[in-house]
């Protein structure tokens, strides 16, 4: 093809994706470069390519006056692929349905969608191979570019390729597609240039023009094919510029357009304009503006349009020539005219935003047609759109005060869907009002939310709870949920705090907070147990906070427990009172409701909860499990991977080296970022890894800062932690101190838990025969818990104090128990801690022996697991968000290592 010269290496890499898509190897590529660069010719290539090759091939194009229709792009490329939905989970055909208009229903967490999607292409490749290809992909709206750049990080083993066109912004901004593998098109070798424009022209170009339209170009192809026409116009003797060469390439088809007849240049704008190329929409706004159809043959003629089955451009930058070239009453009039000619009722969004260009100046019926647009756009999980039609509906508003009302609400909108620094300029338009006392209020608390978002700092909490004093008269729900929110933020900056924010400063403030409505809600009794308990003290505090956890456990009604918001923080206040039946109700609450609702963003810390407490209850493996898959799903989505749990688990495995440069790297950022909560918990973990290591000055040195901060929740974790660091490195009143406020808490608490630390601690602490009769209890109190590593470091510390004793024989016992258990769960540093102590008594502890298992990567140990319970691979597939062609690539090297067959052999597999 001439339109590729040059462009070998290009085609080969191109090649080499569609080879390995046809052989079961999904494969992505970003094809990037500046405009005519020949993005669009590769393009087409890939597709001559794949039809040849037996591909199945589905194309889209973003436009950039599409931007604003939420799904726009995705319905355009799966469209006609609809009729394989039926195949999907039920919650993902009813997710795509919603998305797409098709039925009503909640709003759609946009990585359902991408769910299923996904699944929907899987399910369309298992016929034959299939290829996506998206042109101009940096215009789609921000809905499906994140959902299509989600399904490209997301496939593996599916027959499938994904090729998204992305013309460079050359302003350095970055696209959802920026982290995926990416091509590049550079300029053409001077040769290259010379063959394509020899080949493009019949004609004997004159050397000097041709030297100057190859230096001109600058191995742009289009540029090659435009500059020439645009010298013939001018008679062979334009003066040169400066100008970009996209820009040249644009100003040439807007000068070639421009020679067309008055009513040809009418109707090429119009169709410019009409982003979905639906020709009998043209035709109709055609009439409506009085154009014959004969007006569109010199437009043919001229290359600039293609009336077909669809109303196409040759090149997208003709679109965005034409329209950036109309002046603007012409623009007005084709948007006036579209607007009258679309439909109301099958499309009434395009025909708002048509209404909404074509107002000069403001219109309150354009503004009100377009909030009904953003109503419908958030319904269907188009955040990003919603937050538009309401900025637009906003400066069309003729009236100050529906104004500020409407940019508040597209101030709530853009930081709904996370764009915080549009929301704040939104909010500075609400603040020029006037509103009405609760809105300014409401004003204030979303400053407040982005703030805490977006910095998380020590400030935090004193704008919250601001916000939330002035809520307090205004409205009582809302305010209540503000306090709340203000000791989330308190929580967060823990010790760097700023005066005056602290969660003891937060409680006394919110002792004035609107009495709660009857029957409270769990956000209610949260705020009120955390009141106590920082205004009247830990033990006052329990019974509240325990029937707040029972609310927030068994309470469905409130979407915010379905995104998690009181589960995370219920989370805690059940660590805090070493509650770990609701830790366990709660944290697997988490993940199931955002596995039910494919709530991708908000499942990584699901997950990262989870595996805390897993890790806790000796489960370090399947900790491990679930780690991996958030740092998977983290990847796929666009997030930062969590790394708390990681370094947690790093700790708890006694995995020194690697513990430490996690935990430095995380100490230094949450203190430049101000997080407390964040430096809290590390110094928790590194108490539990030099415990672990024997080194008890360390651990004493690191637990201290949390035990004396009393922080949330961590003064919990740190205060055993403390005692035996203490008892050990010969600080007898200091482990005193904490045991007396350990054994006041853990009475209050009442669990078996709690009372079981408290025994153990107390033994620790004690001299002499008397010391047993607490170990005893210790061990008795743990046996009927889930914490199975404080069970074994029970065993541990009593068969320590019994060899100390001289009874050797019954310190074995004891020390053999926690050895065994402490390496099953993987706590490696304690389990080489009791066996330099058997190996004191004169008994050689026994190693573990390798197992088949160990071979197998936390992915994959995850999908043995879910097969060997009788799981069909669509089943894993839909729990774990993979295709069912991906969790069979996963068992093909599963049986291999495990040395087995078939799934039937899992079952007898002892798997970690």
């Amino acid at each position: 093809m001439t339109n590729l010269l040059g462009r070998r290496e290009e085609r080969e890499t191109l090649e080499h994706v569609l080879a390995g898509a046809h052989s079961g190897r999904a494969g992505v590529l970003v094809v990037h470069g500046e405009a005519g660069i020949g993005k669009t010719a590769l393009a087409e290539h890939a597709c001559a390519t794949a039809s040849r090759s037996g591909f199945r091939v589905a194309r889209a194009v973003g436009v950039e006056a599409e931007a604003q229709f939420a799904f726009a792009g995705l319905h355009q490329l799966c469209g006609p692929m609809l009729d394989r939905a039926s195949a999907l989970p039920d919650p993902q055909q009813a997710a795509l349905g919603v998305a797409f208009g098709q039925r009503a229903g909640a709003a759609p967490d946009p990585f359902l969608v991408g769910l299923a999607i996904l699944h929907l292409l899987a399910e369309v490749a298992e016929e034959a191979p299939l290829l996506c290809l998206i042109d101009d992909a940096q215009w789609l709206d921000e809905a499906s570019a994140q959902v299509l750049a989600f399904v490209a990080r997301r496939v593996a083993a599916e027959r499938l390729a994904l090729v998204y066109a992305v013309r460079d912004s050359g302003t350095g901004d970055t696209h959802p597609f920026s982290s995926l593998p990416a091509l590049r098109l550079e300029a053409l070798g001077e040769k290259e240039a010379r063959a394509l424009l020899a080949s493009a022209f019949h004609t004997t170009l004159d050397a000097a023009v041709c030297e100057r339209i190859v230096a001109e170009a600058r191995g742009n192809p289009l540029a090659l094919l435009e500059l020439p026409r645009s010298m013939q116009l001018a008679g062979g003797f334009e003066l040169p510029d400066a100008a970009s060469i996209p820009r040249r390439i644009e100003d040439s088809f807007q000068r070639r357009s421009a020679s067309l007849p008055v009513e040809t240049q009418l109707l090429l704008l119009t169709a410019a304009t009409e982003p979905t190329g639906d020709v009998a929409l043209l035709w109709r706004a055609a009439a409506h503006l009085g154009i014959e159809p004969e007006a569109a043959a010199p437009a043919e003629n001229a290359r600039l349009l293609e009336i077909g089955a669809r109303v196409r451009f040759p090149h997208p930058l003709v679109r965005s020539a034409v329209y950036r070239a109309a002046k603007p009453p012409d623009r007005r009039r084709v948007h006036r005219a579209l607007a009258a000619v679309t439909d109301p009722v099958s499309d009434p969004d395009r025909r708002a935003w048509h209404h909404a260009q074509a107002v000069l100046g403001t219109d309150e019926r354009a503004a009100a047609e377009l909030e009904r647009s953003a109503g419908r756009a958030r319904a269907r999980g188009g955040l990003a759109a919603a937050a538009a039609f309401l900025q637009h509906a906003a400066e069309l508003t003729p009236d100050r005060a529906v104004r500020a009302t409407r940019a508040l609400a597209a101030a709530h909108a853009k930081h709904d869907a996370g764009a915080s620094e549009k929301a704040l300029e939104l909010l500075a338009v609400a603040a020029a009002g006037p509103l009405d006392a609760l809105q300014h209020a409401r004003l204030e608390l979303l400053q407040a939310q982005i703030a805490f978002h977006t910095k998380r700092g020590s400030d935090e909490p004193k704008t919250l709870l601001e916000a939330a004093r002035t809520l307090g008269p205004l409205d009582a729900a809302r305010a209540r949920e503000a306090y709340v929110q203000a000791f989330e933020a308190s929580l967060h900056a823990g010790r760097f705090a700023a005066r005056g924010s602290g969660l003891r400063e937060v409680a006394k403030a919110a002792q004035d907070a609107p009495p709660p409505p009857s029957p409270p809600r769990p956000v209610d009794l949260l705020l009120d147990g955390l009141t106590t308990r920082f205004t009247h003290g830990y033990e006052a505090s329990v019974p509240s906070l325990q029937r707040a956890l029972e609310a927030v456990r068994h309470d469905d009604s409130g979407p915010d427990l379905d995104n998690g918001r009181w589960l995370w923080l219920g989370c805690h206040v059940s660590v805090m009172l070493w509650d770990d039946e609701s830790f366990h109700a709660l944290a697997s609450r988490a993940v199931r409701l955002a596995r039910e609702t494919g709530a991708l963003s908000t499942l990584p810390a699901a997950l990262d909860v989870m595996a805390v407490y897993l890790a806790l209850t000796g489960q370090l493996s399947r900790a491990g499990e679930l780690l991996s898959e958030a740092d998977a799903i983290s990847r796929a989505t666009g997030a930062r991977p969590l790394p708390n749990a990681r370094f947690l688990l790093a700790a708890w495995r006694g995995r020194q080296p690697e513990a430490s440069d996690l935990i430095a790297a995380v100490v230094a950022d949450a203190t430049t970022r101000g997080e407390g909560t964040t430096l809290g918990s590390s110094q928790v973990a590194l108490a539990y890894l030099y415990n672990g290591l024997g080194n008890y000055d360390a651990a004493l040195a690191a637990v201290t800062p949390p035990w004396e901060y009393d922080e949330l929740p961590h003064s919990t974790n740190a205060v055993p932690e403390f005692i035996e660091a203490a008892s050990r490195a010969g600080e007898p009143e200091h482990a005193a101190a904490a045991l007396a406020q350990l054994s006041s808490r853990a009475h209050a608490s009442g669990t078996q838990f709690a009372l079981g630390l408290a025994a153990r601690s107390r033994a620790l602490t004690i001299a002499g025969p008397d010391a047993e009769e607490h170990y005893h209890e210790a061990i008795e109190r743990l046996s009927n818990c889930r914490w199975v590593p404080h069970l074994a470091r029970a065993h541990l510390v009593y068969g320590e104090w019994l060899r100390r004793e001289g009874r050797r024989q019954d310190a074995r016992e004891q020390l053999r128990t926690a050895h065994q258990l402490l390496s099953d769960m993987g706590w490696e540093a304690f389990a080489e801690r009791a066996a330099r102590e058997l190996r004191a008594t004169g008994e050689h502890p026994r190693k573990r022996t390798a197992q088949p298992t160990d071979a197998l990567t936390a992915q994959e140990v995850q999908i043995a697991r879910l097969v060997a319970t009788g799981a069909t691979s669509r089943e894993v597939a839909a729990q774990l968000f993979l295709s069912p062609r991906t969790i069979e690539a996963h068992l093909r090297n599963i049986f291999p290592k495990l040395g087995i067959t078939s799934r039937r052999h899992l079952k007898e597999i002892p798997l970690p």
